[in-house]
């Protein structure tokens, strides 16, 4: 994708300024290198957020090269929450190698994640762009907002009611804050005005929520050669994504039989999963959840209406289609 081959070298340039014992695990992360150090074939993550970033510029009659620190500080912050959360989640695996906590522990991990939300800032300070101090605050503002949906989303592992509305504040801001600021930063760089940021920043949101439906339905029913997890993974670990708490708060028996299951202490047999899987079917969550992405998609696209007819607003367009209609 043309976006990588702009952001990766800014984002190898700016995680070799980090002291060495960050930068080892932060590259590790990213698929850069394996453990020891050595170069791997290991596939990073999917540079979305950049690519947003460097669109949105573009719309607005930006140049997208550069919006090149605004792409890099974004996905410096998206990598420093996923460390986060392999943390918080005891996830052992992600895109199908070791997790950087079980490879380097637990405390070194939370360093680097650290040691990247510190160096997103910097690189957009350096930058020295006119839209660099307005960028960091509306980083550091999203940051904020994702960690308030990552508290929440811990907090509803430990209750056993959680509600149809907590649920989707909680996916907004985990992860739709961050997408709409991905936008919004893109478009301030591309000197885009402060109507056009806006419709840009409602445009990551919506797109950011749909990718969550998306992405919680692919947590119950998603390939494991595609998602790099076991199928059924989010009700193994008995996790109230949107689906789920949908099925949860259906008030139907499907729903009630559901809830039974979530509520036990042992680990649910296999049979159980599948069992699982289609009480939140069978209670109206993975139909809901379609139809919400098909619905937040429409409301995004929408924004881009107020934006200019060329070629970056088509390709927003094919990229919100692409991130919303991935198989489940």
């Amino acid at each position: 994708m043309w976006s990588r081959e702009l952001v990766d070298p800014a984002m190898r340039a700016a995680v070799d300024t980090l002291p060495s014992s960050m930068r080892r695990i932060a590259g590790y992360h990213l698929g850069w290198w394996d453990e020891h150090g050595t170069r791997t074939s290991s596939a990073g993550g999917k540079a979305l957020r950049p690519t947003l970033t460097l669109l949105s510029a573009a719309v607005v009659g930006g140049s997208p090269r550069e919006a090149v620190p605004s792409g890099v500080a974004v996905e410096l912050v998206h990598n420093f929450s996923l460390l986060h959360d392999d943390v918080m989640d005891g996830d052992l695996t992600r895109r199908h190698r070791r997790t950087a906590w079980s490879v380097f522990g637990i405390g070194a991990a939370i360093l680097a994640g650290d040691a990247l939300l510190t160096l997103a800032l910097d690189v957009l300070a350096a930058s020295g762009h006119p839209a660099a101090g307005p960028g960091m605050r509306m980083l550091t503002a999203a940051v904020q907002e994702l960690v308030d949906g990552q508290c929440a989303d811990m907090d509803f592992e430990q209750r056993s009611t959680v509600e149809l509305t907590e649920c989707q504040a909680m996916a907004a801001g985990k992860t739709a804050a961050l997408m709409g600021c991905a936008c919004a930063i893109g478009g301030s760089f591309g000197g885009g005005s402060p109507e056009q940021v806006g419709h840009l920043r409602a445009f990551g949101e919506h797109i950011g929520l749909a990718f969550q439906h998306v992405d919680d339905l692919l947590g119950i029913w998603g390939d494991e050669g595609t998602t790099g997890k076991p199928v059924f993974s989010d009700v193994r670990n008995r996790k109230k994504s949107l689906p789920v708490v949908y099925a949860l708060t259906s008030g139907t028996a499907a729903g009630d039989e559901l809830a039974a299951l979530y509520g036990r202490t042992e680990p649910p047999a296999d049979r159980e999963l599948h069992r699982a899987a289609d009480l939140v079917e069978q209670a109206g969550g993975r139909a809901w959840s379609r139809h919400q992405a098909d619905h937040l998609m429409a409301t995004a696209l929408t924004h881009l209406e107020h934006l200019p007819e060329t070629a970056a607003a088509a390709e927003l367009t094919a990229l919100a289609h692409l991130l919303t209609t991935r198989q489940h």
